[in-house]
């Protein structure tokens, strides 16, 4: 039998490389809200949601001034940073209009909608939350049925004003 991981494991944070550390901070912090837990001057700083150590790292030890990776190779292709609630990522697409920050995409997934931007070093981040497992759908196999469709981006913003 093949080994799983404990139902219980989760991806605990996530380290990138940036050219400027006060223009990812200015992303990271400024727009997308994470708080500064800890900060190595101008080289390193570790960020998170909550309080928690950190979620994200940011350093600049392999990559400072250095242009973005080339999208066409192997490597990361986007951080998911999961919202508790539709309400949650309504306002935090909000805010991305309100900074005027673009974003390259938007979907529904069946199972999740989702934002997608790329940060200042154009590494891939996609904003997003879970639906209730109970609107899922799933295959005669029992696969979760996931596509990628329409997402109302008005919808999404009316979410701020409901209940």
């Amino acid at each position: 039998m093949q080994y799983k991981l404990p139902s219980q494991t989760r991806i605990g944070h996530i380290h990138l490389k940036v050219s400027d550390l006060e223009k990812a901070l200015s992303f990271y912090r400024d727009i997308l809200g994470f708080e500064v837990m800890h900060q190595y001057g101008s080289q390193a700083v570790f960020i998170s949601a909550g309080g928690y150590h950190h979620h994200i790292g940011l350093n600049t030890w392999y990559s400072k001034n250095a242009p973005p990776a080339p999208i066409k190779t192997c490597g990361l292709f986007h951080t998911a940073i999961l919202y508790p609630t539709r309400k949650d990522l309504a306002i935090a697409y909000q805010r991305l209009l309100k900074a005027n920050y673009p974003l390259t995409g938007s979907a529904d997934h069946g199972v999740s909608e989702a934002l997608y931007l790329d940060d200042p070093d154009t590494n891939g981040v996609e904003l997003y939350w879970d639906k209730p497992r109970g609107l899922w759908t799933f295959d005669e196999q029992g696969n979760i049925e996931m596509k990628t469709e329409y997402l109302d981006l008005n919808d999404l913003l009316l979410e701020i004003n409901r209940s």
